[in-house]
């Protein structure tokens, strides 16, 4: 994944649009459409993000994290189609996550345990 450097420290862009819904879209279908625009993601201090790539059949669905042994305290991205290198990527960006171990669900169904999550840094997942 290509990161570029952006004019604040502790950020960097990612390539695609934000995880989920916007706000005021008139329930428009946000994951229905390619994101060519980038994340900033907010990293540093406590700070980290994680991203998980997965293949196209997961375009749409809802990923959810929560922290490890605290599996009712759940937030969520969608995967959307973003491009890296000139080529379709199907992903969902978590930003702003406390360095620590995180649970991923799909389907109310934990999908990976124990993902560790550094401050400072981006942890990827393939799921592909």
């Amino acid at each position: 994944m290509h990161i570029h450097d952006s004019a604040s420290p502790g950020r960097a862009a990612a390539p695609g649009g934000p995880g989920s819904t916007l706000a005021g879209t008139g329930g428009e279908n946000h994951a229905g459409r390619p994101h060519p625009e980038h994340v900033v993601l907010d990293i540093g201090g406590e700070l980290g993000a994680l991203i998980v790539h997965t293949d196209a059949a997961m375009l749409g669905a809802e990923v959810e994290i929560s922290p490890t042994g605290e599996d009712g305290r759940r937030s969520h991205k969608d995967v959307l189609q973003r491009e890296i290198n000139g080529r379709p990527a199907y992903t969902a960006v978590f930003d702003k996550v406390s360095e620590g171990s995180y649970t991923l669900w799909v389907n109310d169904e934990p999908r990976a345990r124990e993902v560790a999550v550094t401050a400072g840094a981006i942890a990827e997942l393939d799921w592909r």
